[in-house]
């Protein structure tokens, strides 16, 4: 097979760079443009010396000679930045895959609403596809052209959810669901930032956008919305902690009826039987060293007999299957690859 040219606009982030770090060992891919209009026109090794074996240099937007020459493009950059940009390369013919929110929602005033900025136009809209294979969007992923790459939280959050809410078990008519948040430092990117300052974060723990006012919101609940066959709202809340990556949600869901542990994990079972990335582990402590490092989305049902809630915890690395594991992951379900080329490497430990 030939290999696939792939360019990234936006490398130099973190998003960024873990990309070009999974597309450089990826067997049937050939890294092309590397666009950073920070760094222009300096060896990748000066600025990350991880990646020294790499003879690339980061190059400034030549949006023609870089569609002329890329077979895919992975958009890392900031909101509202992305999506005229994904229009004009899908004019020149190549499969996009965006990891901003442009994309996300469907709706053009709901992203109006939450993110200040004129939305995409309605025709880019209608071609993107959600990027969660696990959650059913698998065949639409493998025959699109353009491809909205999932939020970390709510990637941490639809994979929680996705079986409660498909086999109907959630009581969603008292309270709603309440998703308990918390990702490591990277999770807020590479621009400097007061509230990402060593000072301020080492040795602190920090609630924000606290009052169902995370962009992640409208995103977390439109998706949850349709898994559940009708409107359904949440309870959002998203926490700060003191380590460079890793992302774990704590949802507390009301059953509607009495049920066995057993049986949730059996359904657990079979709605993930045919996604490698998603695992339950059933161990009562949960953290993030499990899957930082990698693809995989680990998972844990606890449930409060007294009650009656099941509290489900879901831990990702923001970074990989919260962002740029999980574009490379849509990038070979694309190219009708297997689902798991390049990404089976397992977790960093201790």
């Amino acid at each position: 097979m030939k290999k696939i040219k792939a360019s990234i606009i936006g490398a130099s982030g973190y998003t960024g760079v873990e990309l070009i770090r999974l597309l450089s060992t990826h067997p049937q891919v050939e890294l092309a443009h590397l666009v950073s209009e920070t760094y222009q026109q300096q060896e990748l090794v000066q600025v990350f010396p991880h990646l020294a074996h790499l003879m690339h240099q980061f190059v400034s937007l030549n949006l023609t000679q870089l569609a002329q020459e890329s077979d895919i493009v992975f958009l890392a950059l900031p909101h509202t930045k992305a999506a005229a940009i994904a229009a004009e390369l899908m004019q020149y013919g190549c499969k996009v895959v965006d990891l901003s929110a442009d994309l996300r929602l469907n709706d053009s005033k709901t992203y109006e609403q939450w993110y200040q900025h004129p939305a995409a136009d309605s025709a880019l809209l209608t071609q993107a596809v959600y990027g969660l294979a696990e959650i059913g969007y698998r065949e639409q992923i493998a025959g699109a052209n353009l491809i909205a790459n999932p939020g970390c939280y709510p990637t941490a959050t639809l994979l929680a959810l996705a079986p409660l809410l498909k086999n109907k078990l959630l009581n969603l008519s008292t309270a709603p669901i309440i998703i308990d948040a918390k990702s490591g430092v990277s999770g807020a990117g590479r621009s400097l930032s007061l509230a990402t300052h060593f000072c301020e974060t080492s040795n602190n723990f920090t609630a924000y956008q606290v009052g169902g006012i995370h962009r992640h919101t409208p995103e977390i609940e439109q998706e949850l919305s349709k898994l559940a066959g009708g409107k359904l709202m949440i309870q959002f809340t998203p926490h700060l902690i003191p380590i460079p990556r890793g992302l774990m949600v704590t949802a507390y869901c009301p059953l509607n009826a009495r049920q066995d542990l057993k049986q949730i994990s059996q359904l657990y079972t079979e709605y993930y039987q045919d996604s490698y990335f998603v695992s339950l582990n059933n161990q009562e402590r949960t953290g993030v060293k499990p899957v930082i490092g990698t693809n995989f989305c680990q998972i844990s049902l606890h449930l409060d007999v007294r009650t009656n809630y099941l509290v489900v915890v879901s831990v990702i690395d923001n970074l990989l299957k919260g962002a740029s594991g999980q574009a490379v992951q849509n990038m070979n379900l694309m190219y009708q690859l297997p689902e798991t080329t390049g990404l089976t490497a397992l977790a960093i430990y201790p």
